[in-house]
């Protein structure tokens, strides 16, 4: 009787191993397909002057994303923060960034606002989300910048989420509207256009909340946004980009130690 009970739970635990192990394999190669869906480094190489993305999920897949896509006359760079992370927050990554294709794809016109403000009605038409109580609750936060192949102009406008500029060792932050992609709000106000001349040497920062909210070993507290800010403005005086992105790799994981990562990790930088 004994030896049975034991050849019973080795064939349950044989089995809890395979099943665990096709779901880490299934979660791969969802995260493989999330990858693919954003511009690999050739797309981004080609559309940039110089550029870097730290990209830490903290689980397999991601609730946050990066974005670009160009044109003869345009070109587009963002960076999203979806409601949650892993499987349900990529889930919305992978919506948010079929959205933007298609929004960039049809427009002619082309205004970092009004991209929000249709991604906004396609979210909320898609997740039925009409303010009723039982509604789903899930969103995206995103900063979008459209940059002029012609005059070097850029618009800015943000669903909760900045854009840091830092020129000549000064950084500069561009405030979001204070409203999310999804959600609908009680009152829905169109979101803003903000305009920026922009010149050479500039550096912008895209980025997603996962690393001023993490939790370091040491405090046992978030490192929180004026912080973050000081990490940035000290990594802008490195010249390259992918110097910024080890540095800012390093002082994340400096600062973590052996807390858990809390959320998905994502910065894009970049110089025109």
């Amino acid at each position: 009787m004994h030896r049975e009970n034991t050849y019973e739970s080795e064939m349950l635990t044989k089995a809890g191993l395979q099943a665990f192990d096709e779901h880490l394999s299934s979660l791969r190669y969802a995260g493989m397909i999330q990858h693919a869906l954003m511009p690999d480094e050739e797309t981004l190489s080609g559309i940039l002057h110089d550029y870097f993305i730290l990209f830490l999920p903290r689980d397999i897949v991601s609730g946050d994303f990066y974005y670009a896509f160009s044109s003869r006359e345009y070109l587009c760079v963002a960076a999203g923060d979806c409601t949650g992370h892993g499987v349900p927050g990529a889930l919305l990554s992978i919506l948010g960034i079929s959205f933007l294709n298609e929004i960039m794809q049809s427009e002619k016109c082309m205004k970092a606002n009004r991209v929000l403000n249709m991604m906004r009605e396609r979210v909320m038409k898609a997740l039925h989300q009409t303010g009723e109580k039982s509604g789903t609750k899930d969103s995206i936060d995103i900063a979008l910048c459209i940059v002029s192949l012609k005059t070097g102009e850029m618009q800015y406008a943000g669903a909760n989420r900045p854009l840091v500029m830092i020129r000549n060792g000064e950084l500069t932050e561009f405030k979001p509207d204070l409203m999310t992609i999804g959600l609908a709000p009680v009152e829905e106000r169109a979101f803003k256009n903000n305009y920026i001349s922009t010149r050479p040497g500039d550096m912008f920062y895209l980025f997603s909340d996962g690393f001023p909210d993490q939790f370091g070993e040491e405090t046992n507290k978030k490192l929180k946004n004026k912080n973050f800010r000081k990490l940035l403005e000290t990594a802008s005086s490195y010249p390259a980009m992918k110097d910024q992105k080890s540095f800012l790799e390093n002082r994340f994981f400096e600062w973590r130690g052996k807390m858990p990562q809390v959320d998905d990790i994502l910065i894009f930088g970049f110089k025109l």
